[in-house]
């Protein structure tokens, strides 16, 4: 299967099926519309001269045509480069040098941008305006009639999607239509995905967990998505209960968002006959605090399924079973259509309950990355087990816990200290809304363990009091030496905190003079 033939397909079998929705512009598209958008869309490129294999960026904000559009290049047998709209301009210009795109389609928030960091690459590349909600201004020689797009193979390459780079460049992950569609059924098994489900995506179409999760799952599961431009604590009920959404995909800072701030809607969701339509939500894309987890099935009285993926991986490999399937909290759950174990330093399985490096295998896992032999071999090996750098241990149910990255340990007179245990107790604390630990040079131990916290809005606390909270609940040995109170943490387009980024965050507020409350 390739996302060519499911289109067709569906467009085939069901053409009047509504696929996509867009609230802001009250506009829908069916299976066949969307086929015909990419017939469209690849005489247009025809036109420009960008044939089948060679990359087109994107650098849009979420709306209807960003979604058309991730669809249509990949299903015309162009491969698809979405661009992190939160990343820096360096960071843009490189991954768009290094990616090889041809064309670049941006919206008007990001056209000045776009004209500068295209202008200084070497080669010559396209720059076209497009409107999340109306699609690309073409220009006049790339207005061309109908024609066939190229037939797509399984082993072709689709996406080429960049990690974060939180410890260098970014990488280019390569996935093929067949990584693509294995990735979105893992989600369709795991989470019993139907034609009648209706998922709302509020993530940014820059990440894997959009572009798959709620993109990619429906459009094999025959069901639809609701398309809103962003993310709003105020909406976000709005939109589930008026587009009888039945699912949705967040991150664990949009978890404690929606906690926050959960008189946004008026007494409350839990028994509200509105939302009886809502089957679950889920969380993925970093770890979810149990407590936060908890406190949200209290609180809106509906499931929270934590799941676990990777760029590498086409997204989802673990997740928590529906109800009345059993729920771990505080673990991603358990392996669904891959294979998923946990191995020492010398690459030997480990017993459960043991911890080591999560490998993962299947077809979900990329090709390699781009222009990149030496990383691909690295981490992925000639047996298919892609080593994820991901530490944890599995327990005898077959759950997995996720412990920290290998380059993220903290290690303190020679302990190994998870930095997300540290995470999970300061996030207990009644005025911590987001912490995260590190590590931090320590003349006597190495390292030391330090944390960055931000508090929740109207509460307040001293470093002394949770220092002494984390004292009670770690013992002396583990809790963090310096905590540093700030207004915002490092983050990738995922909402994943970026540890690795937060000494360098922290000497851009001290140099800034920022209220910065330091607890050496």
């Amino acid at each position: 299967m390739t996302i060519q033939r499911l289109i067709n397909s569906w467009a085939a079998s069901d053409p009047e099926q509504t696929y996509l929705i867009s609230p802001e512009t009250g506009s829908n598209v069916s299976f066949e519309r969307l086929k015909g958008h990419v017939i469209e869309l690849s005489a247009h490129l025809d036109a420009l001269g960008i044939g089948k294999g060679e990359h087109v960026a994107v650098l849009m904000d979420n709306g209807p045509w960003t979604t058309i559009l991730f669809l249509a290049i990949m299903a015309s047998g162009r491969v698809v480069v979405p661009l992190n709209a939160i990343a820096g301009d360096s960071q843009l210009q490189y991954v768009l040098e290094h990616s090889d795109a041809a064309l670049l389609l941006a919206s008007e928030q990001h056209l000045a941008r776009a004209r500068k960091i295209s202008d200084k690459t070497e080669r010559d590349i396209t720059l076209i305006f497009t409107s999340p909600d109306t699609g690309p201004d073409w220009p006049g020689h790339a207005r061309a009639g109908h024609s066939i797009p190229p037939e797509v193979a399984p082993n072709d390459v689709a996406l080429l999607i960049y990690t974060s780079g939180t410890t260098g460049k970014p990488k280019g992950v390569l996935l093929t239509h067949g990584n693509v569609i294995a990735g979105g059924m893992n989600t369709v098994e795991a989470h019993s995905l139907r034609r009648e489900d209706r998922a709302l995506c509020v993530l940014p179409l820059y990440h894997i967990n959009a572009e798959i999760v709620t993109v990619i799952a429906p459009l094999i599961s025959g069901g639809s998505v609701v398309m809103p431009h962003r993310f709003s604590t105020r909406v976000f009920w709005d939109l589930v209960r008026d587009h009888n959404c039945t699912w949705f995909s967040v991150v664990p800072t949009i978890v404690a968002y929606l906690l926050e701030h959960g008189d946004t809607q008026p007494g409350g969701i839990r028994g509200n006959p509105d939302y009886a339509h809502v089957r679950f939500g889920r969380s993925a894309s970093s770890a979810l605090p149990a407590s936060n987890h908890v406190a949200f099935e209290k609180a809106f009285g509906m499931p929270l399924i934590e799941t676990m993926g990777l760029s590498e991986t086409a997204a989802q490999i673990l997740s928590n079973p529906l109800p009345p399937g059993r729920i771990k909290y505080g673990s991603p759950g358990i392996a669904y259509r891959n294979e998923v174990k946990v191995i020492d330093e010398n690459g030997r399985d480990v017993p459960s309950g043991e911890i080591g490096q999560i490998v993962v295998r299947g077809n979900n896992v990329m090709k390699g990355y781009y222009k990149n032999p030496k990383a691909t071999a690295e981490s992925l090996k000639p047996d298919g087990w892609l080593h994820t750098g991901d530490l944890g241990y599995r327990d005898a149910d077959g759950f997995y816990f996720i412990t920290g990255r290998t380059k993220e340990l903290i290690i303190k007179g020679g302990e190994n200290i998870a930095p997300r245990e540290i995470d999970d107790v300061l996030l207990k604390h009644p005025a911590v809304l987001e912490a995260a630990a590190f590590a931090e040079p320590d003349r006597n131990y190495g390292q030391e363990v330090a944390a960055c916290l931000v508090l929740k809005s109207g509460k307040s606390a001293t470093v002394e009091e949770i220092r002494a909270f984390c004292h009670e609940e770690l013992g002396k040995f583990k809790t963090p030496k310096d905590i540093h109170i700030v207004q915002w943490l490092p983050k990738g387009p995922s909402g994943k905190v970026q540890r690795l980024k937060i000494a360098e965050m922290l000497d851009q507020l001290n140099s800034r003079e920022a209220p910065v409350a330091n607890g050496a």
